[in-house]
């Protein structure tokens, strides 16, 4: 067998030598030295350069922030309160008043009329919308009246914004939305445009916003205890259930929570044991165990309370430390529990008490409002359904109270989590300030209102702009992360589906694969540090497929006056790069006499003779435009080539000269290497060559029809894993499991090899390129089994044959039927194979193939294995049980219910608000959120998938195992192909079923509920800091207002209006999609 695998490794060896052009390629770039420069790459001067662009970035929106909420405190101070303000004397933009709603069967519902200024719009690439500069925009929430004093009166101050918002843009033209969210829930935002909602009810609330809530209190430890006696009948119940949904929502990652339930005994309602981190896989669990609550037994607030007060007072946990409160939902009761406050609470009071009165009742609500009263909190009434959304995020005026009475130190600018903005932006950061009532009453003391909170956001794009990109080489790269360990920027970060609801958060250790080295860096970064590390980890590859053990530097600082943190990630051999430098010949590219014919080689009419190119789609000049079609984008190119010098100022010198620069060298090795060789008497379909510059090369022209790599080098998986790898890399056709056999005549397949060019000049060592040849696998099958024989030259094909009772030495040709011989690739993939019915299998994980020898290889340590998840997938919504747990369509009373003067005082607006709520706001309950194109009927969800991909291990020597399979065995061979990504694999064909064994698994598939387990991951948190403030008490704070009954109060034509459109909603066969959200 060392002998085929010493002749395979020389053939391999030969063809590369001959075709790639290695050697020649290295000389091309010697003989060109005066073009070019070779540059480095500085790490800590690189962190250094970007965090400081990153921090002037933001230093000037922080100032626009700041200018924006000092206006806004100082106009509602000078506003005088109207109380006969009326509609007619507002001039304000609604936002929603050109929004049309429509129903799936096209038809407009008619929309509430609206007293709104008209306005005209034009297309804004800024923003990727149309806008008016010249006024902001109103957006208020359909639950809320809008012709009510309150709103009115608010519409009525905001209104001298404008002259604000417009200011700021005169001074930084850059600035994107600038939005005040007020604590009424109106939503002010410049510049105006019409509002982006769901083709049927708008739920945006700016309160609800992770950036409102945010900005709006500081961090807080919650313990929600829900009352779950007897008494609490299936609609309070089911209310007690939406009210605890609702309060989750409230919470951000800075925030920590559990929640339990109680009768007689209290219990958590999940696995937690203890307070956790109220991030999205968190509260989505929850979420799903809070609809488990089955109402049984008496009432003990006792043990509710005492069990909420323990899991604050846990110190051995993480947890905010900063705001305490206990959050009860209860349908009534006699007990006070004094003895437990002032066993736990007084005289300190450092845990508020907020209770809920829920549903229909005529309980005395006196001992939930001094309870409320007496510990700092307030006390809710919670009727109906309607009341929810309002009651539930009300306390947060609360909490904001010591923010207000500190003044100017809880002025502090945050910024937040990475999520998508509402009005099309894309991914977003915004900074928040909060914004304090000034006014005074007349016993001149202060008030401790919270007005609302004023953000400005930061596209993603805008930051990636400041980061350094091509010169990095394809496997360097900037990320950035903020104190929860969350990636701001990172490769990575491309979620594929977007919940308006919520945060993008991706952990930077599931950005990437997870390690010592990596946790500590995550820690150094999370502190404030900065520092440097050369470390040895695992990558996935680009496609996903494999793993590579590969060396990064790690280099790394804060950025300054902000919660993040910059990241550099580079591989050893980018630490140079090239730099062309062609000015002198490149002026002479728009004279008529071309001297430069580098620049020719770009042009279509060259293919035939020079190969097939391929340009990156890279924004080399500002009048570019654009295209995933290459054709197209090469004729875009070459048009405004025509236009403009490479050296315009439009343009980018560096990505422009280094093109041109290997577009030349490209074609040098066509006339040197390719043209001279047939490539048929190899059997190669294709030669190639990609360059750092972004050119690929393809020989012949003719083989670009069958090109399917991607035309940018950085984003293609065999220019990524070539230059991380030595030798030659073998990269077969991905095939998945279901893959079936093609017609080989008719459809030729190729098998990609691929090696890097290393550059040694003046002791620099860099890969500007990679070079490769495509085989023809069939050929190379035949050719294959050739070379794993005995066959010398002289012998005749059909000559020799041996079997295993005779004495000759048996080989993978002659003994075909009784031999399997296979090269695998470091992924486990099946690359070639001496069995004519594996041919169309080729490109397949190779248990698909065969599991008993894959899993052989894998038991004996020729391949490691490597799990993760991927947190930003995308799936199919699941088939939903009708016998389940999850709520029914449609609510059937009980008899009880039936009996119940309640039920019938509420039953109409349940089954009016039935379908608003399940279809809409609750559309994804107790299940992964989800988003959905207006368009789309079946709804995508956004999902958790497990990955699996394996590689090879350190065993590198000549391995001989018998598979045991009971009655009989199967002997195999396996050996590491020199200076390859390959595994030769010689074994006897199995000769009875009992070598069945479990098929190892490759393919991504939806991880199963509750996996990863998130009970099991809270025991073990990563490391993270909450903000460095805490605003959590204040001697002066008045307590005095802790308690009312439901808000909820429209005039009686919003609400007759909202019910009948609610009503409309309910018959619709489609459910309704989530709001969208700033």
């Amino acid at each position: 067998m060392q002998y085929w695998a010493r002749r395979l490794e020389q053939e391999i060896d030969g063809v590369m030598r001959i075709f790639g052009g290695v050697q020649q390629l290295r000389g091309i770039y010697n003989e060109n030295r005066n073009l070019f420069e070779v540059k480095e790459n500085v790490p800590r001067k690189l962190v250094e350069k970007v965090a400081g662009d990153i921090e002037s970035l933001l230093a000037k929106k922080v100032r626009a922030l700041k200018r924006l909420a000092n206006a806004a405190e100082k106009f509602q101070k000078a506003h005088h309160w109207q109380d006969n303000i009326r509609e007619e004397d507002i001039e304000y933009y609604d936002s929603k008043a050109d929004t049309e709603y429509d129903d799936p069967d096209g038809e407009e519902i008619e929309r509430e009329k609206s007293n709104s200024l008209k306005l005209e719009f034009t297309d804004d690439a800024n923003f990727k919308t149309k806008v008016n500069y010249s006024y902001a925009a109103v957006q208020i929430p359909t639950d809320i009246y809008k012709g009510s004093t309150v709103i009115l009166n608010e519409l009525n101050w905001t209104q001298a914004l404008e002259d604000v918002f417009i200011e700021n843009r005169k001074e930084d033209p850059s600035l994107l939305w600038q939005v005040f969210g007020s604590a009424t829930g109106v939503t002010r935002y410049y510049p105006a445009t019409p509002w982006r909602a769901p083709n049927k009810i708008d739920l945006y609330d700016v309160r609800r916003r992770p950036w409102y809530i945010q900005g709006a209190s500081s961090p807080k430890d919650m313990v929600i205890i829900v009352d779950v006696s007897g008494s609490v009948s299936g609609l309070t119940l089911k209310l007690m259930k939406t009210s605890v949904y609702e309060m989750l929502d409230t919470l951000s990652d800075d925030d920590y929570v559990n929640v339990a339930s109680f009768n007689e005994k209290a219990k958590p309602v999940s696995c937690f044991k203890h307070l956790v981190q109220a991030n999205i896989r968190n509260k989505k669990v929850f979420k799903e165990d809070v609809q488990g609550m089955v109402a049984k037994g008496t009432t003990d607030y006792k043990a509710g309370f005492e069990y909420a007060f323990d899991q604050l007072q846990n110190s051995n946990i993480t947890r905010a430390n900063c705001n305490k409160m206990i959050m009860m939902f209860t349908d009534g009761g006699e007990d006070r529990v004094q003895d437990v406050f002032e066993k736990y609470n007084w005289p300190n009071k450092t845990v508020r008490v907020f209770t809920f009165s829920v549903g229909q009742h005529n309980y005395d609500v006196t001992p939930l409002q001094w309870m409320a009263c007496a510990n700092k909190g307030y006390y809710f009434e919670i009727p109906s359904i309607g009341a929810i959304r309002i009651n539930t995020q009300e306390y947060l005026d609360v909490l904001g109270r010591p923010m207000v009475l500190a003044g100017n130190r809880a002025k502090q600018v945050q910024w937040t989590n990475v999520y998508q903005d509402a009005l099309g932006l894309g991914l977003v950061v915004t900074g928040t300030l909060p914004v304090f009532n000034l006014t005074e009453d007349s016993s001149d003391r202060k008030n401790q209102l919270i007005l609302g909170v004023m953000g400005i956001d930061v596209a993603l794009n805008d930051i990636k702009r400041l980061t350094p990109r091509y010169n990095l080489g394809a496997n360097g790269y900037v990320f950035a992360i903020d104190l929860n360990g969350y990636v701001l920027l990172h490769p990575n970060l491309q979620p594929q589906i977007i919940n308006f609801r919520e945060p993008v958060t991706l952990d930077f250790l599931d950005a990437e694969l997870e390690d010592e080295n990596k946790e500590e860096i995550r820690r150094s970064m999370i502190d404030g540090n900065d520092g440097q590390r050369f470390i040895k980890t695992l990558i996935k590859s680009l496609d996903e497929q494999y793993i590579d053990e590969v060396f990064r530097t790690y280099t790394w600082a804060p950025i300054k006056s902000t919660n993040y943190s910059l990241g550099l990630v580079l591989p050893p051999y980018s630490t140079y790069y090239i730099q062309a430098n062609l000015s002198d010949q490149i002026l002479q590219v728009k004279l008529p006499n071309i001297k430069m014919k580098d620049f020719e080689y770009l042009l279509p009419n060259s293919f035939e003779s020079e190969g097939h190119v391929f340009i990156a789609p890279r924004e080399y000049c500002k009048d570019l435009d654009l295209s995933d079609n290459n054709t197209e984008f090469l004729e875009n190119f070459i048009a405004l080539m025509e236009k403009v010098t490479p050296d315009s100022k439009q343009c980018d010198n560096f990505l422009l000269h280094n093109l041109i620069l290997d577009t030349g060298i490209t074609q040098q090795l066509v006339d040197r290497v390719w043209k001279d060789q047939d490539l048929n008497t190899y059997s190669l379909l294709a030669v190639f060559a990609a360059t750092d510059g972004g050119i690929t090369r393809v020989f012949p022209n003719k083989a670009a029809d069958d090109w399917e790599e991607e035309p940018e080098p950085f984003n293609a998986s065999f220019y990524r894993r070539s230059l991380d790898n030595k030798g030659y890399i073998f990269k077969p056709p991905y095939r998945d499991a279901g893959y079936r056999e093609l017609d080989l005549e008719n459809n030729t397949i190729g098998i990609l090899v691929s090696t890097a060019v290393e550059l040694s000049i003046g002791g620099k060592t860099l890969k500007p390129a990679v070079v490769g040849v495509k085989l023809d696998l069939e050929a190379w099958a035949e050719k294959f089994k050739v070379l794993a024989s005995n066959r010398t030259d002289r012998d005749q094909l059909g000559t020799r044959r041996c079997d295993p009772l005779t004495s000759c030495e048996m080989d993978c040709e002659a003994n075909n039927k009784d031999l399997i011989c296979v090269l695998i690739d470091d992924g486990g993939f099946l690359v070639l194979s001496n069995q004519e019915d594996h041919w169309y299998q080729v490109g397949k994980f190779f248990s698909e193939v065969d599991a008993n020898l894959m899993s052989a290889l894998y038991n004996n340590s020729f391949y490691a294995r490597k799990e993760s998840y991927d947190f930003q997938s995308v799936c199919a919504p699941e088939a939903q049980s009708n016998t389940g747990a999850a709520p029914r369509g449609v609510f059937v009373p009980t008899v009880a219910d039936l009996l119940s003067l309640a039920w019938w005082t509420s039953a109409a607006a349940w089954s009016l608000f039935q379908q608003f709520l399940y279809g809409l706001t609750y559309s994804s309950w107790f299940q992964t959120e989800e988003v959905a194109g207006d368009s789309m009927e079946a709804r995508e969800t956004s999902c958790i998938m497990k990955q699996t991909q394996y590689y090879f291990s350190t065993v590198n020597a000549t391995y001989n195992a018998i598979i045991d399979c009971g009655n009989c065995s199967r002997l195999f061979h396996a050996q590491r192909l020199a200076n390859t990504n390959l595994l030769f694999v010689v074994a006897d064909k199995p000769l009875c079923s009992q070598c069945e064994s479990v098929k190892l698994m490759q393919a991504e598939v939806r991880a199963p509920p509750r996996d990863p387990n998130q009970c099991e991951l809270v025991d073990r948190p990563r490391y993270r800091k909450g903000p460095h403030i805490c605003f959590d008490y204040n001697a002066t704070e008045d307590t005095s207002d802790c308690g009312r009954g439901a808000s909820f109060a429209p005039s009686l034509g919003v609400l007759l209006s909202l019910q009948l459109l609610l009503l409309y909603s309910s018959a619709s066969r489609h459910p309704l999609p989530p709001a969208a959200c700033l």
